[in-house]
């Protein structure tokens, strides 16, 4: 597999689970955007937003995203790297872009269930349900327009990767 496949979608969307395993399926290396941004500064993104701002995060996010890009590489991206152009533009011209998309009410749900959820800092200081409704709502037009493929991110992880296998591999 010779194409850089970039994740996208919501927080708790699965694009970190979901990511490993089909690079595993592929014979692909793997890259987990924020956690590559973790590795190389030693910082949480909590870090970098409270010491550089919202703004400061993004413009490491899309620097990230560049460097990883290669061949063969499944990317799960932030959910917010769509909301630069030029990171919508630069995943569409050098890849294969899927949208793990899921309800606000799953990602709720999954977020609500899922302890670590706190590490990411809170982007509008509402309830999760009501955040992520709100975010959703905001980004769900960028995620349809940087995809090539919309894959249903509140299936089973096993139906979802036979869903991605099936258009990957025609």
């Amino acid at each position: 597999m010779g194409h850089t496949i970039y994740l996208v979608g919501a927080r708790a969307a699965g694009k970190t689970t979901f990511g490993g395993a089909l690079a595993r399926q592929l014979g692909c290396n793997y890259v987990d955007t924020d956690i590559h941004l973790r590795e190389t500064t030693g910082k949480t993104v909590a870090d970098i937003v409270a010491r550089e701002g919202w703004d400061g995060f993004r413009k490491r996010e899309s620097a990230v995203l560049r460097a990883v890009t290669a061949p063969g590489t499944v990317i799960a991206t932030g959910g917010g790297m769509v909301l630069a152009e030029e990171n919508r533009r630069f995943m569409r011209e050098n890849g294969i872009v899927l949208y793990l998309s899921a309800p606000a009410e799953v990602l709720a749900s999954r977020l609500q269930a899922n302890p670590n959820a706190a590490q990411r800092p809170t982007l509008t200081g509402k309830s999760i349900a009501e955040e992520v409704a709100e975010v959703l709502a905001a980004r769900e037009p960028l995620y349809r327009e940087t995809a090539t493929h919309i894959l249903n991110a509140a299936a089973t992880p096993k139906e979802l990767l036979a869903e991605a296998l099936a258009i990957l591999k025609p």
